[in-house]
């Protein structure tokens, strides 16, 4: 059993090692969600996640023949990072298994810190099957990324450090996964602060710990964004620890997760991963749950691809109002295009984009087909704008 002194050693093994990361009031959020809301800001990690912890206490762990025979792992993002990180400093051999499918961006970074990259299967499982295999052919150290103990007790450390900068907290939230983070700060908090709230989060599609804890049979698959979190078989260690010590696992909605990333990065200057707004956009899901309280929320990891950041946030704009997209049957004339722009920019709105489609989409040969994203202030502004051309088009949001 992982207890709070396991952590507290943790804490001592991997200092030096891993950020000791702030924690910060957010006004932005707090004010979104109507609590008091407290980030702890993991993803400033050298790897750019939590993961580190984890990687840092459990191959700090390694006996002297052990670190000469070397050690595995698998995985397709930040606990590959993470260990490929902590056996460079240790001067030990890292062999890192990856699903085919993994971005180039990532075997990249991971084969930067000196580990051996082998790609291998289409899935996760297939790649975990092999490395298991691999690690039993060459005698090496398999490290699983949370249903280990000295992973789990190096997860915890991040309650710990939150706990220490807020000790007033009501309430963690933490995103849930495979259970090693989740698990290793509700031993920490729970310890230090009896009574205290400590919720896990997954998203709709990945929900495979509230299934077992609801003890339904586990189904998961689909798109998400929170891939961080995208997990089928959680750890049973983690789980037994969650079991009987969680206040309650909350499931979000994908929208959420990307509400979350938009109001992180301009309401808190912090750009984050899909798995690593999992908490905020917990708050955001079920804000009776925490309104009046004082929250403190992991935020995990940061690794997220600039194309995906720029859709997310240019999605956020069109449900908030603040990007439109019009279409107009409008008279194939001349003067047209130009009294639209007029009344868009009398009304204050920005046009950013124009399809003018004159042949094809139209009704009739007199008439013409208009596209047009237009800036506006907010949904209320872009009301307005929709309202100045109505008199004289047939306006359409799309």
């Amino acid at each position: 059993m992982i207890t709070l002194a396991d952590i507290e050693a943790a804490a001592g093994r991997i200092a030096g090692r891993v950020l000791r990361t702030p924690s910060l009031p957010s006004h932005a959020i707090s004010k979104a969600v109507g609590a008091e809301v407290v980030l702890k800001l993991d993803h400033l990690q050298v790897t750019g996640a939590f993961k580190e912890r984890g990687a840092a206490n459990r191959l700090a762990l390694l006996s002297e023949g052990e670190r000469a025979r070397g050690v595995i792992c698998v995985s397709a993002g930040n606990h590959a990072q993470a260990v490929a990180r902590h056996a460079q400093l240790l001067g030990v051999r890292a062999t890192i298994v990856m699903p085919k499918f993994t971005p180039s961006t990532k075997v990249t970074r991971t084969a930067a810190w000196g580990a051996e990259v082998v790609l291998y299967g289409e899935t996760l499982a297939e790649a975990a099957a092999h490395a298991v295999q691999m690690a039993q052919e060459r005698q090496l150290v398999f490290v699983h990324p949370y249903d280990d103990e000295g992973i789990i007790a190096g997860q915890g450390t991040l309650a710990l450090e939150l706990l220490a900068d807020f000790p007033d907290l009501d309430a963690i939230v933490i995103p849930a996964g495979g259970g090693g983070l989740l698990a290793g700060c509700l031993i920490a908090a729970t310890a230090i602060k009896p009574g205290i709230a400590v919720y896990g989060v997954e998203v709709e599609a990945y929900a495979a710990m509230a299934q077992r804890l609801a003890g339904r049979a586990v189904s998961v698959g689909g798109a998400t964004i929170a891939e961080g979190i995208a997990v089928r078989d959680i750890g049973e260690i983690p789980f037994d620890i969650v079991r009987r010590r969680l206040t309650d696992l909350l499931v979000v909605p994908e929208r959420a997760i990307e509400e979350a990333i938009g109001l992180l990065a301009e309401g808190a200057k912090t750009v984050v991963e899909g798995a690593g707004a999992a908490g905020v956009a917990a708050l955001l899901t079920f804000p009776e749950r925490f309104r009046g309280k004082k929250v403190g929320v992991a935020i995990t990891g940061g690794n997220i691809d600039a194309r995906i950041l720029s859709n997310v946030l240019l999605r956020n704009l069109l449900r908030d109002g603040r990007l439109l997209r019009l279409h107009l049957q409008i008279p194939d004339r001349p003067g047209v295009l130009a009294d639209i722009a007029g009344k868009i920019g009398d009304s204050g709105g920005n046009i950013i984009e124009v399809s003018h489609q004159r042949l094809f989409a139209a009704s009739s040969v007199q008439a013409a087909e208009l596209e047009v994203m237009v800036e506006a202030r907010d949904s209320t502004h872009a009301a307005a704008i929709v309202a100045a051309l109505e008199p004289t088009y047939i306006v359409r949001c799309i």
